[in-house]
């Protein structure tokens, strides 16, 4: 049974689920080109057509559906590349909601998968066979994971395909859960609909002007919003090829990532400011002589703090290879809105505004013009995108804020997603909000704060402690706990961690209280070691800074929670009780905490 036998031709208004969209793709471009995959970053390894898709998914659906997989939760655990968008779509092919997680690397801690199974709660598990093979061992000793029933999906007869049977899917139904880092270590699953994904394609769509004739490139993770949504489900929605690599393949070489673009001639392509910046620092002058980007008509960043000074040094270097800053796109999104909320149409350089930073520390907005000591750049992220409402409000008073406040980012559409997996109370407070003098609602309440100039969205910080080191969310909760548990001479509980810029990139800074009876005979480079080492292996991150100080030193509230920007604040001052203080590079922290305490110091003379 082919997919255009079984389904006749679609209309655009009755494509209403991404299976809707995949099998329409089939039946109406079964030899287009939907992904290729670049394996070390430049050599095509494999590809995928629609109609291959298609069978492909088809294939696994009908063995989940002999398994009685609908509605059930199914554990995705695949390493970047064609083999994980052919069992996503499985999943969904299937009536089953699919689970992205990421494959724990060797020598990586499991707990992360662990607790996204314990939220989900799955019984079945799509991986592939050399995934398995190499895993095995480690899942055999992890009582949880080893009762799942594992299926490796690239050995499955492609046959299977013709036992297929069309499921009745529902826009509202749920397509997958995207889990993000939970602030006490347990993850939380957003839950995205059909509708949510195919409401915010078409804001994406009507923002970046795509057409099938757009092509992308792309190296973000696929477990991720902008990897998943944007690099993997919205060239789908728009007809359009998407040239693949794994992430690490950008991190080794980031020019790979330019050199694609400049090969396939790609149209599309973007990440978080980081990469922009890693492209500026990596770029060789003979390897611009051979680089055309001419091509690059939409270079959407986000995902993390948007710098005004990386997007200008990226489109002074790049320029001389047809890079024009005209296709800078800074967006503003989460998964909790599927993806995108705001973005700037096509030909529109980027906005920045110059605040002044006093202000701004007081959640006011003042021009900050003619006073650089205390002045801010900010990116502009947008405007709101069709069918989206902004709010910007009080997040203590819920009341609207004036024009010229600064307050948390409210977000009401039918990209908003339905909630977290499991989670009914943080679902309420967070995705059901009202205002408290108007009762204007239901808003989701996104934790960052920002304000409107001129209809465009700007983000000034976030309300707590969540870091954003290299495009990838951390709470402070959760490094601190695995850094309190890396060695025996750490007390509990007495920890903070945050972040500080160093040429432009947020560093992880440890601070962490050594147990009185171990401070006379404390062996450093053991205890420093093993903190790095543990951050590494559990959050895949390098600590710029690691401070060990005394005993019930740390600044606490009179409820015993840390205060980390009180912390932070010591640190950059020097006034911690330090028993030993390590650095990556020493003189860069130096000249760091010299300027820094320079400009805390002059701030406080002027408020």
């Amino acid at each position: 049974m082919t997919v255009c036998s079984s389904r006749s031709a679609m209309t655009e208004q009755s494509i209403l689920t991404l299976v809707d969209l995949l099998q329409t793709r089939a039946c109406e471009q079964p030899d287009r080109l939907a992904y290729a995959f670049l394996q070390d970053g430049e050599m095509e390894t494999g590809r995928l057509t629609y109609q291959l898709l298609d069978r492909q998914a088809r294939a696994i659906a009908a063995h989940l559906q002999s398994l009685n997989a609908a509605g059930a939760r199914v554990l995705l655990v695949y390493s970047p590349g064609l083999d994980f968008i052919a069992a996503f779509f499985g999943c969904l092919y299937a009536g089953a909601i699919a689970v992205p997680a990421y494959p724990p690397r060797r020598n990586q801690s499991l707990s992360r998968l662990q607790a996204i199974l314990k939220s989900c709660q799955a019984t079945l598990a799509l991986t592939t066979a050399n995934l398995l093979a190499g895993s095995g061992d480690r899942f055999a000793i992890a009582p949880d994971l080893a009762s799942l029933q594992w299926l490796a999906t690239d050995t499955l007869d492609l046959g299977l395909a013709d036992n297929w049977q069309i499921p009745i899917i529902s826009p509202g139904a749920l397509a997958f859960l995207q889990y993000t880092s939970g602030s006490t270590g347990t993850p939380k699953g957003v839950m995205v609909s059909h509708q949510n994904v195919m409401h915010n394609s078409t804001l994406i769509h009507h923002c970046f002007s795509d057409t099938p004739k757009s092509v992308g490139v792309s190296w973000l993770p696929p477990y991720h919003d902008m990897g998943l949504i944007g690099s993997i489900l919205q060239p789908l929605y728009v007809g359009a090829p998407m040239m693949l690599m794994p992430p690490l393949a950008f991190l080794q070489k980031p020019m790979r990532w330019l050199q694609a673009i400049a090969k396939f001639q790609a149209t599309t392509s973007g990440g978080p400011n980081f990469a922009f910046d890693l492209c500026v620092r990596k770029a060789r002058p003979e390897q611009l002589d051979s680089l055309d980007l001419s091509s690059w008509q939409v270079a959407f960043t986000g995902a993390e703090p948007i710098r005004a000074q990386t997007l200008e040094r990226f489109g002074e270097t790049f320029a001389p290879c047809g890079f024009r800053k005209e296709a800078f796109r800074p967006c503003y999104g989460m998964a909790e809105t599927t993806l995108m909320v705001t973005g700037n149409p096509p030909g529109n350089a980027p906005h920045f505004h110059s605040v002044d930073t006093v202000a701004l520390e007081n959640h006011q907005v003042r021009n900050g013009e003619g006073t650089q000591t205390t002045s801010r750049t900010l990116v502009g992220c947008g405007r709101a995108a069709k069918d989206l409402q902004i709010a910007i409000v009080h997040p203590e008073r819920l009341t609207r804020c004036a024009a010229h406040e600064v307050g948390e980012i409210w977000v009401a559409g039918e990209s908003v997603a339905q909630g977290y997996w499991g989670q009914p109370e943080q679902t309420q407070q967070t995705f059901h909000a009202y205002t408290s003098d108007t009762e204007e609602g239901p808003f989701l309440r996104t934790g960052d704060l920002g304000f409107m100039f001129e209809d465009e969205v700007f983000i000034t910080g976030r309300i707590k402690d969540l870091m954003i080191i290299r495009g990838q969310n951390h709470y402070p909760q959760d490094i601190e706990l695995t850094v309190e548990n890396s060695h025996p001479v750490l007390r509990s509980a007495a920890g903070a961690t945050f972040t500080v810029e160093i040429k432009n990139e947020e560093k992880l800074v440890v601070v962490q209280e050594v147990e009185r009876r171990y401070l006379r005979k404390l062996n450093v480079k053991e205890v420093v070691a093993s903190i790095r080492q543990a951050v590494a292996l559990q959050h895949g991150l390098q600590v710029y800074a690691t401070v060990l100080v005394k005993t019930g030193s740390i600044p606490k509230t009179s409820s015993g929670k840390i205060q980390r920007y009180a912390c932070r604040s010591h640190f950059i001052n020097g006034t911690l009780k330090v028993v030993e203080d390590w650095s990556e590079n020493p003189k860069n922290r130096v000249k760091f905490l010299n300027l820094q305490a320079e400009v805390d110091s002059l701030l406080q003379e002027l408020s």
